[in-house]
Formats: C-alpha cells, sequence, structure tokens
C-alpha cells in the first residue's frame, strides 16, 4: 500500500501557480468583504456574490504555496526570491532523505534530485477548513444560479477542491500522518459527491479507509471501505482484504469469513485474499484445503484461465504440499502455453525451499558436520530445479518486469555453480550482461 501511495504523492504534491502572494490581512479582508456581501438580501440573490466568497476562500487557501511555480530547488529559487529561507536540513521520511527547506509560512521538500516533493504548509491564512467554506460558498452559488448560467464555473471549482483535498492527504500521508491523510482523503471523496462534482471520487473513499487502517481507526476505515464498496470500487479485491482485517481486529471472524470467501470468488487471484483465507481457516481450525475447493468452483467458470491454476500452486505451497504446488504450476502451462507465471511460480517455489534450507543448515550446532553436508547437497538441489522453469519463463515472457526479475534469480544461481561447468559461467555472464544493459 505504501508504495502505491507514495508514487501518486510525488505527483500529487507538487503545488501550482496560482495569484500573486498577498498579506494575510489582506486575504482575511477580503473574505470579510465577501462574507459580508452575502448578509445583504439584495447581493445575496446573485450568483457573483456567492462565486466571489467562494474564491475569497480559495484564494486564502492557495496563499501559502501562491509561488510555488515549478518543480526544482533551483527553479523555485528564482520564482521565490521574495520569500526568505528561513533555513535547511537533512531530514528522512519513510527511508528516502529529502532536504526540507523552511519558510514562514511553509516547509518545502526536495529528494535528492533536486525535485519538489512535498509541500507542508505551517502558517495557513485561516486555521479553519476554508475548503469546507468555498465549497458551501459554491454550492450556494449553484442554487441562486437558476438559469445555470455559471454551472460550469462552479463545477470546475468544485472539482479543484476535491483535488486540493487529495494533494493535502498526500503531503500528510508522506509526512508521516496517516490519521490526517484519512481525513482528506475522506472530504475529498465527500466534496465529490457532491452534485456539482463532475465525477465521484471512489479512489479517494478506498484511500481514506487505507490510510485510516493505518492509524488503527477501524471504525473509520469500515465506513470508508463500505463506502468506496457501495459505488463499485473493490481494488482488483484488495478492499474484501482489507475489511476482513478490520473484522479480526474487532474479533468477528465470521464477517471476516464471509468478506474474504465473497472475495475469494470474485477475485481467485488476489493473494492478499488467498493468504487471509489460509490463516483465518487455521486460526479457526479448518482445513485451509478447503480453499482448493473454493478454487475448483472458479475453474468450473473459467476452465481455460491458466491463472487459476497459478493460484492452485501458491495455495499449495503456503501449505507446504510442494508437489501439488509445482503440478499445479505445470497444470498453468499446460493450459496456456503462453501463460510465463507457472513457470515463475515453480522457480520461486524452489528458490524459496533453498533459501529454507540454507537457514536450517546455517543454524546447526559446529558438529553436526554430516547433517550440514546433507543440507548442503539437498540445497543444490533445490537451486538447479530451478534452472528449467526460470528459463523456461524467461524464453515465453512478454513482460519486462518479469524478464528481469527472473534474470536476476538466474544469474545469481548461476553464480553459485559457475565453477562447475563452462557452460554455467557462461549463463552466468550472459544474465549478467542482460541485466546490466536493461538498466
Amino acid at each position: 500500500m505504501k508504495k502505491i501511495l507514495i508514487a501518486l504523492a510525488l505527483i500529487a504534491s507538487v503545488g501550482s501557480a496560482y495569484a500573486q502572494v498577498k498579506s494575510a490581512s489582506d486575504l482575511k479582508k477580503s473574505v470579510a468583504s465577501a462574507e459580508a456581501a452575502t448578509q445583504d438580501a439584495k447581493k445575496a440573490a446573485k450568483v457573483a456574490t456567492w462565486l466571489k466568497l467562494g474564491k475569497a476562500y480559495m484564494d486564502a487557501y492557495n496563499n501559502p504555496t501562491a509561488n510555488i511555480l515549478g518543480s526544482t530547488r533551483q527553479e523555485l529559487k528564482l520564482v521565490m526570491s521574495s520569500e526568505k529561507e528561513l533555513g535547511s536540513e537533512i531530514v528522512t521520511l519513510g527511508g528516502q532523505s529529502y532536504e526540507k527547506v523552511k519558510y514562514a509560512d511553509k516547509n518545502l521538500y526536495f529528494n535528492n534530485n533536486g525535485q519538489l516533493a512535498i509541500t507542508e504548509v505551517t502558517k495557513p491564512v485561516f486555521k479553519e477548513d476554508v475548503l469546507a467554506k468555498a465549497l458551501a460558498a459554491y454550492t450556494k452559488a449553484a442554487e441562486v444560479d437558476v438559469k445555470g448560467s455559471k454551472t460550469k464555473d462552479i463545477t470546475g471549482a468544485v472539482n479543484t477542491i476535491v483535488q486540493d483535498y487529495y494533494k493535502d492527504a498526500f503531503n500528510a500521508y508522506y509526512l508521516g500522518n496517516s490519521a490526517v491523510a484519512s481525513d482528506n482523503f475522506a472530504k475529498a471523496a465527500e466534496a465529490s459527491l457532491s452534485p456539482l462534482s463532475s465525477q465521484v471520487d471512489t479512489a479517494s473513499m478506498y484511500y481514506a479507509g487505507l490510510t485510516a487502517l493505518e492509524a488503527k481507526d477501524y471504525d473509520k476505515a469500515e465506513t470508508q471501505f463500505k463506502k468506496a464498496y457501495q459505488y463499485g470500487y473493490y481494488s482488483d479485491g484488495s478492499i474484501f482484504a482489507n475489511l476482513s482485517d478490520i473484522c479480526m481486529n474487532k474479533k468477528d471472524t465470521l464477517a471476516a469469513r464471509k468478506y474474504l470467501e465473497d472475495g475469494f470468488a470474485a477475485y481467485p487471484e488476489n493473494a492478499q485474499i488467498m493468504t487471509n483465507l489460509i490463516n483465518l481457516y487455521i486460526t479457526t481450525k479448518e482445513d485451509p484445503k478447503k480453499l482448493i475447493s473454493l478454487l475448483d468452483l472458479a475453474k468450473k467458470e473459467m476452465p481455460d484461465n491458466p491463472s487459476l491454476y497459478y493460484v492452485e500452486g501458491d495455495i499449495w505451497g503456503q501449505l507446504k504440499e510442494y508437489d501439488n504446488a509445482i503440478a499445479a504450476y505445470r497444470k498453468a502451462g499446460e493450459v496456456n502455453p503462453e501463460y510465463e507465471m507457472g513457470w515463475y511460480g515453480e522457480g520461486v517455489l524452489n528458490y524459496n525451499r533453498a533459501l529454507e534450507t540454507q537457514e536450517e543448515a546455517n543454524a546447526l550446532p559446529y558438529n553436526e558436520y554430516k547433517k550440514y553436508q546433507e543440507l548442503s547437497d539437498l540445497l543444490a538441489v533445490y537451486l538447479k530445479n530451478c534452472i528449467g522453469p526460470f528459463e523456461k519463463c524467461f524464453s515465453i515472457t512478454k513482460n519486462d518486469a518479469v524478464k528481469t526479475n527472473v534474470a536476476d534469480y538466474l544469474k545469481r544461481i548461476y553464480f553459485i555453480f559457475r565453477s562447475e561447468s563452462p557452460e554455467y559461467m557462461s549463463l552466468y555472464e550472459k544474465y549478467d550482461a542482460y541485466l546490466k544493459g536493461s538498466n
């Protein structure tokens, strides 16, 4: 989840140019004047009055970041020359280092490439939620605009409010505040439900749930996930797994099971659902092999779907029934000879068994040299068993990411056996060259 949100945060956090920066006192006067106009009955009947109020709120919201035009440290130094830097420091967020540059009303965070990654407003013009006030003003403008002459302008303004909440949510998440991020995602979603919005923001509903779950606010997470579910946003099935996590935290195993079994029926390829179901069955002392029966139902509906056999292989692998796992992986290749993931699954299964064997050998006492040698021989067998499936996967896959991943496995395996034969050395060099060329 973090990888997805952080990748999107890089897009959402960079500000754009707005009006010229004004003093906070001038902006407060503009808001006060616009608010006063709405108290006059004649003026309140005019759409322009409410549009002006909405804009005044938006100007106040945007003011701290109005000078952010550009995306690099050097570009912003030129554009923001009138704003004095108050110092900078190197900080670490989410395992990444940033240069944090302080200003009177904000902090800007630049990554190692000098790109602006995060904008943190530390001194807004108003402490209260002016985006909510702006939304209320534009909603009133739509009520007054009986002819619909300003519908396009109002919809554009409401869409901007949704985007601003979304941006603020990502910035909060990136700064490590999942609770605040969840609040802003929820506000973005709620604003998008306005009839004035051009599109319901179901992704924000889902992200509001994810970040609430991370903040351990299970009631809020459940509410947001259910809302996303209601609007048809399932995140390729992950919403079922997330709802089951909430139920498990509430000790409601029956509800968790219902979510997972429904989710598995609709999304049998979702690894999170599969893992949660296996763990749930183990927890409730039910045979995890029941999952195979559920998968068989999906096979009857889609007998030519090779990915279902790949999923079956993963299930058997987690249950440590390795012969069944390999048989299922190979069946995936029989169903569709161009489907590479069955071969990939078999290769990874053997590689992981090799790692487990190595860990077992390393944990032996020094005097268990005979057992150590047996495990070392077994380790070599597992590694060599990886070669055929990985080579097959490499030869048929059209997915560059899979190809690179498999090449990395093969490079490491051939490196281990390079002294056994010139062929192994040559193959090591082949995949080493491939990986260098793909970078």
